[in-house]
């Protein structure tokens, strides 16, 4: 498969307009890192993956992990722009009832293939499932997208150790490293690099790249299928940007657990391409019934 970086850069556009529309909408939520994954998000979603939102159960399907759960708006958007649900149910996003909650319930909504969101455990639940594809003799992968404050868990590397020690080199990890979380620098809360060195000394393939660049994406997914049958799985060091693409969010730790106001939206959606007017999306009304 020939990949159209324009067609994914359309695509990565149109995610990052519906996370600030349904984040303005549901007055809560986690803006900044759901911003710096959506390059990521976008190139496995439409370019990558074996996936199939006809058929969401699809057994020789690729399975995505969002472990940092937080970020529940990126992979809601993707869902949604793949044909998983209604586009329009993102505007139920965070409201009493709907299953699309502060963090992805796999129960209640297609394409979510397990609930996360209590940070550090996504990479274990990859991790099996990527020893249960095996034992089964299915061949597919498994992509796990970690938040690199998730780094400061424990149980992340005992995850680290078990994928290696099974040589599991049908998985692979994406670290959103953009350097920030809520209390701001990853380096300053508690300092986890060097990172690369890290994987490398648990016997992992690493590969560094801009994280906001869908080429470098492209070229890691192709670095991953290319170490497939090596017997070591393959860490993605994802250098990323909190806040991508909207100059008042970039690099702002502030904005890692805020949504935009009304006013904030429209700048934001102006300086993503979108002219629509903001008071006619806030009363769209969403396909979903409490």
């Amino acid at each position: 498969m020939v990949v159209d970086i324009e067609f994914l850069e359309e695509k990565a556009r149109q995610i990052r307009i519906e996370i600030v529309k349904m984040l303005t909408n549901a007055g809560s939520g986690h803006t900044g890192g759901s911003l710096s994954a959506t390059d990521i998000v976008t190139a496995l979603y439409f370019y990558k993956m074996k996936h199939n939102p006809k058929n969401p159960q699809w057994k020789e399907r690729d399975r995505f992990v969002l472990s940092k759960g937080h970020a529940a708006p990126v992979l809601y958007a993707a869902l949604a722009l793949s044909g998983y649900f209604d586009k329009s149910l993102l505007n139920s996003l965070r409201k009493l009832g709907s299953p699309l909650q502060g963090h992805p319930c796999c129960k209640n909504l297609p394409g979510v293939e397990v609930s996360t969101g209590s940070l550090g455990q996504g990479l274990s639940v990859a991790c099996g499932m990527a020893l249960g594809l095996r034992l089964s003799g299915i061949n597919s992968r498994v992509y796990c997208l970690l938040g690199d404050g998730e780094l400061q868990e424990g149980q992340v590397w005992e995850a680290i150790m078990a994928i290696a020690h099974f040589k599991l080199d049908n998985l692979c990890l994406f670290v959103d490293n953009n350097g920030l979380q809520i209390d701001g620098l990853i380096s300053d809360v508690m300092n986890i690099y060097p990172i690369k060195e890290k994987f490398e000394a648990f016997n992992w393939n690493v590969i560094e790249i801009n994280g906001n660049d869908l080429e470098e994406i492209e070229k890691s997914v192709n670095f991953f299928h290319s170490n497939i049958g090596s017997g070591k799985p393959t860490a993605v060091i994802a250098k990323t940007v909190k806040g991508k693409c909207i100059s008042f969010m970039e690099n702002k730790a502030e904005w890692h657990g805020v949504a935009p106001t009304k006013e904030e939206a429209l700048k934001a959606l102006d300086e993503l391409g979108c002219v629509q007017d903001l008071d006619e999306w806030l009363s769209e009304e969403s396909v979903w019934k409490r």
